[in-house]
């Protein structure tokens, strides 16, 4: 079976003979000679191209022959699509054939060829129409642009010519211009000199034609009639040109000279010293360094380029960025290497002339003394207080204990003032207590008589010698039946503190607060040591003072317990104490009283703080807002300096080192800690870090002033800590947060009862000490090897006993090869939970089968025992 084509169709025929061809396609073909270079040439053989009648395309393959007569008899097939197909003739020369009919599958294998046919035809089509369209609109595109082009250069050489004759005609303004007398006209010309010898710029033409534009047309000569007069022209100097014509040389003089313009004349003299340029002359500078200043803030300080400064620094070995930051020593090298005069300042400068400055003995006036009442807790301090000021303060505190700093001022008998400083007695507010005999002009140490001297008695008297002030020693609780003053002066003496009595300097006054006696004797001892110091102070100049004690009201805002020291206080003052800084809304004394000033060693609270201030630091009066913004913000940075070289990971010596691998697998007990005042949380916080061990810590994830507020809960919870109120309560929106995520907050008044429940916390995180309680020995006689048990040890209890489920070490050699647990205790076929000294028994190992005749079996127990702070 062979396909043939004819006139684009396929048909099939069957030759008779059985095997299948293809017969041969008539093609007409001729011949081409092709010329090449050097004379050479070939001749190939072409086939004809025919174009198709149906498309716009040009087969270029084998063209198609001539169709042949079809037969009338050849019986026409029905196709797929419902068009018959006919038989192709047979050739001329081809012998008859007889041909039969096509199976199903070939006339499915026809149908689809025609059908693939067709479509390759149609997409044929289709693209010779698109790339047809495209390029009709790509040579439309291309006569467009022609187009303008050739109207932009008709535009220009338009615009040329409109150029080139006002160009001329303000030319001939010119010439017409000029005066009679002035320019000679010139002599006319023979028509055939000025024709060869002037040439005039060409006119405007009519119309400029693309191919030859008005620019590039060349000039024409003009030839003057003779009839016509001559044109004055302006004078030619020998070798000189008349230039460019402008505005400047169209209405300038004829014979004024131009002269060179500054900036061309510099440019000139530059071009011919070949572009150098001239050294500046250099400046010494007087340069500010601080304490640490960046090299780009150096370089600019100096007028210098910053690649100058570095390359300064490399050459001393250093290696730096322009970023760094270099000390002052430093820079102060660089600085005068490069010339330049040095001021050296500090960031502390700020803070010169704020406090401690002299004043005149004219201005100087007698003052109330500052008493500090220190001992241990629970020898009546407050209590005798109370008694001299004729207060019940002592009522108000939790447990009866003083847990607050406090300043009052009294009325002495004999008139005059004195202020009194309250300190705590308990272990925990050492600071406290140094607070008040930093700030204190005498100390009044009360002692029991009835408990003599205690710890606290003897940090008080080391306070006191530590502020070099003088010391009154209240022996209180006289009236007690087992007092005993005699011995206190005795266990004084320990301490270097000799009383009158004994024949010291040391004042001492027998008290009883509770039956008021002696009183007005403690205050005329207080008033003669007080005239004995014969203090003084300047009332009239700006105030000086520290503070006592800080909290955060409520209702009030940032309170402070200021002491005033120097000057006067007034309300309406720009006040500096630490890291904060405000303007003075209120004054209140001891009393709750306003007022409006406040005189030197007189305690008042001060309202109008930004911030809770810290207690300890030093109040001062300033004169404008910037310069308290400066001193804050100077005091700030140091703050955060100082919190981040102790908590920075950098470790400078070995010792550091050392401590860092001993505290590396500590464990901490985080703690969010909110206090009434200041005072309090900072004695917390001293007391939580003396409990810390190289185990267990406590760390303070924050400390603060005021109730408990809703970012207090977040930080527990995301930091993992127990969150810690003293004397002060939760806000309604924190409780609800608390209860929310689970934190609980644990209030206290006490400072007691908070140290003991965290130390107890705390000992709940130390690792129990274990303890081995030996049980006995047994020696090995047989080991046996038991199927579904394992190997199991024939021994002997040698001494003591052996327990099941023991903990047991396997010896061998005296080298312990295995620790472990007994598994199996049997005695005879039982198991049994312990064998006694002297009897026989078998026993298995947990995991560990490897038990040799000899060996020795040490049985013990294992207790933990828990630890505490």
């Amino acid at each position: 079976m062979s396909e043939i084509e004819n006139s684009g169709d396929k048909t099939l025929t069957a030759p008779t003979s059985k095997t299948l061809h293809l017969k041969p396609r008539t093609v007409e073909q001729g011949l081409v000679r092709q010329s090449f270079s050097h004379g050479r040439s070939k001749v190939v053989v072409v086939e004809k191209v025919k174009r198709r009648a149906g498309g716009g395309t040009e087969t270029k393959a084998q063209p198609s022959p001539t169709p042949a007569p079809q037969a009338p008899a050849a019986p026409s097939t029905p196709s797929p699509t419902g068009r018959s197909e006919r038989s192709a003739a047979p050739s001329r020369n081809a012998s008859p054939v007889v041909l039969r009919a096509l199976t199903e599958e070939e006339l499915q294998s026809r149908s689809r060829a025609l059908s693939d046919a067709r479509t390759r035809e149609e997409e044929d089509r289709r693209r010779a129409e698109q790339e047809r369209v495209a390029r009709e609109a790509r040579e439309a595109r291309e006569r467009e642009e022609r187009a303008q082009a050739d109207l932009r250069q008709r535009e220009e050489a338009e615009r040329l010519a409109r150029e080139h004759e006002a160009k001329h005609k303000a030319e001939e303004e010119a010439r017409r211009r000029l005066p009679p007398g002035e320019a000679a006209p010139q002599p006319p010309r023979p028509a055939a000199a000025e024709a060869s010898t002037t040439p005039t710029p060409a006119p405007e033409p009519k119309r400029a034609t693309p191919a030859a534009p008005a620019a590039a047309l060349p000039p024409r000569r003009i030839i003057t009639p003779p009839v016509q007069a001559p044109r004055p022209s302006a004078p030619r100097g020998p070798g000189k040109d008349r230039g460019r014509l402008t505005v400047t040389t169209a209405t300038a003089a004829p014979d004024e000279e131009r002269m060179r313009s500054h900036a061309s004349y510099a440019r000139r003299i530059q071009r011919l010293k070949g572009r150098a340029a001239e050294p500046k002359e250099k400046i010494a500078r007087e340069v500010i360094l601080p304490e640490t200043i960046t090299i780009q803030e150096l370089a600019n300080r100096m007028s210098e380029r910053g690649v100058d400064v570095i390359r300064l620094l490399m050459k001393q070995g250093a290696m730096h960025k322009i970023t760094d930051v270099i000390d002052a020593d430093t820079a102060q090298l660089v600085a005068e290497e490069l010339g330049h005069a040095v001021k050296r300042v500090a960031e502390s400068d700020v803070e010169e002339g704020l406090f401690d400055t002299p004043d005149l003995e004219s201005d100087l006036v007698s003052r109330p003394p500052v008493v500090t009442i220190m001992g241990h807790v629970d020898h009546g301090k407050t209590s005798l207080l109370d008694a001299i000021r004729h207060a019940n303060v002592v009522s108000g505190e939790a447990g009866g204990i003083t847990q607050h700093i406090g300043a009052y001022q009294v009325t002495a008998p004999n008139g005059l003032p004195v202020t009194f400083i309250d300190t705590p007695g308990h272990a925990a507010f050492t600071a406290m207590r140094a607070r008040g005999a930093k700030v204190t002009d005498i100390v009044v140490l009360v002692v029991a008589a009835d408990d003599g001297v205690m710890p606290q008695t003897i940090e008080a008297i080391h306070h006191a010698r530590a502020a070099k002030v003088p010391l009154i020693v209240a022996i209180n609780k006289i009236d007690k039946p087992d007092a005993r003053p005699e011995r206190v002066r005795t266990e004084l003496l320990q301490h270097e503190v000799q009383v009158e009595s004994m024949g010291g300097e040391t004042l001492e006054i027998e008290v009883s607060a509770k039956q008021k006696l002696n009183l007005d004797k403690l205050l005329d001892a207080i008033s003669l040591q007080a005239e004995v110091l014969d203090l003084k102070a300047n009332p009239t100049r700006s105030a000086e003072g520290t503070v006592i004690e800080a909290r955060l009201d409520k209702g009030r805002g940032p309170v402070a317990t200021v002491l005033v020291q120097r000057g006067t206080l007034d309300v309406g003052d720009l006040v500096v104490a630490g890291a904060q800084w405000g303007k003075v809304r209120a004054l209140l004394d001891d009393q709750g009283q306003t007022r409006q000033d406040a005189g030197p060693s007189f305690p008042v609270e001060v309202l109008g703080f930004s911030g809770t201030p810290e207690a300890g630091d030093r109040v001062a009066v300033v004169e404008s807002e910037a310069r308290a913004r400066e001193i804050t913000e100077y005091r700030e940075r140091q703050k955060r300096d100082q919190a981040a070289a102790r908590g920075g990971s950098g470790r400078s010596s070995l010792s550091d080192m050392m401590s860092q691998l001993k505290t590396a697998g500590r464990k901490e007990f985080p703690l969010v800690i909110k206090g009434d005042v200041q005072g309090s949380v900072e004695a917390i916080v001293a007391a939580l870090e003396k409990l810390g061990t190289d185990e267990v810590g406590a760390r303070v994830v924050h400390a603060g002033v005021g109730g408990i507020t809703e970012s207090d809960i977040t930080l527990a919870l995301a930091s993992g800590a127990a969150v810690i109120g003293f004397n002060v309560r939760a806000h309604k929106e924190a409780r609800e947060e608390s209860e929310r995520v689970g934190i609980e907050i644990r209030y206290y008044n006490i400072i007691y009862n908070l140290v003991d429940d965290v130390k107890a916390a705390m000992s709940g995180l130390l690792s129990p000490t274990l303890r081995e309680t030996m049980l006995g020995n047994a020696l090995i006689l047989e080991v046996f090897d038991i199927s579904k048990v394992g190997k199991v040890a024939g021994c002997r209890i040698t001494d003591g006993r052996v327990e099941r489920g023991a903990n047991v070490r396997l010896i061998r050699d005296n080298v312990v090869v295995h620790e472990g647990k007994l598994s199996t205790l049997k005695r005879f076929k039982d198991e049994v939970k312990e064998v006694d000294a002297g009897q026989e028994c078998g026993m298995a190992f947990e995991n560990y089968q490897d038990m040799r005749q000899g060996d020795v079996i040490e049985c013990y127990r294992v207790e933990e025992i828990k630890r505490t702070l």
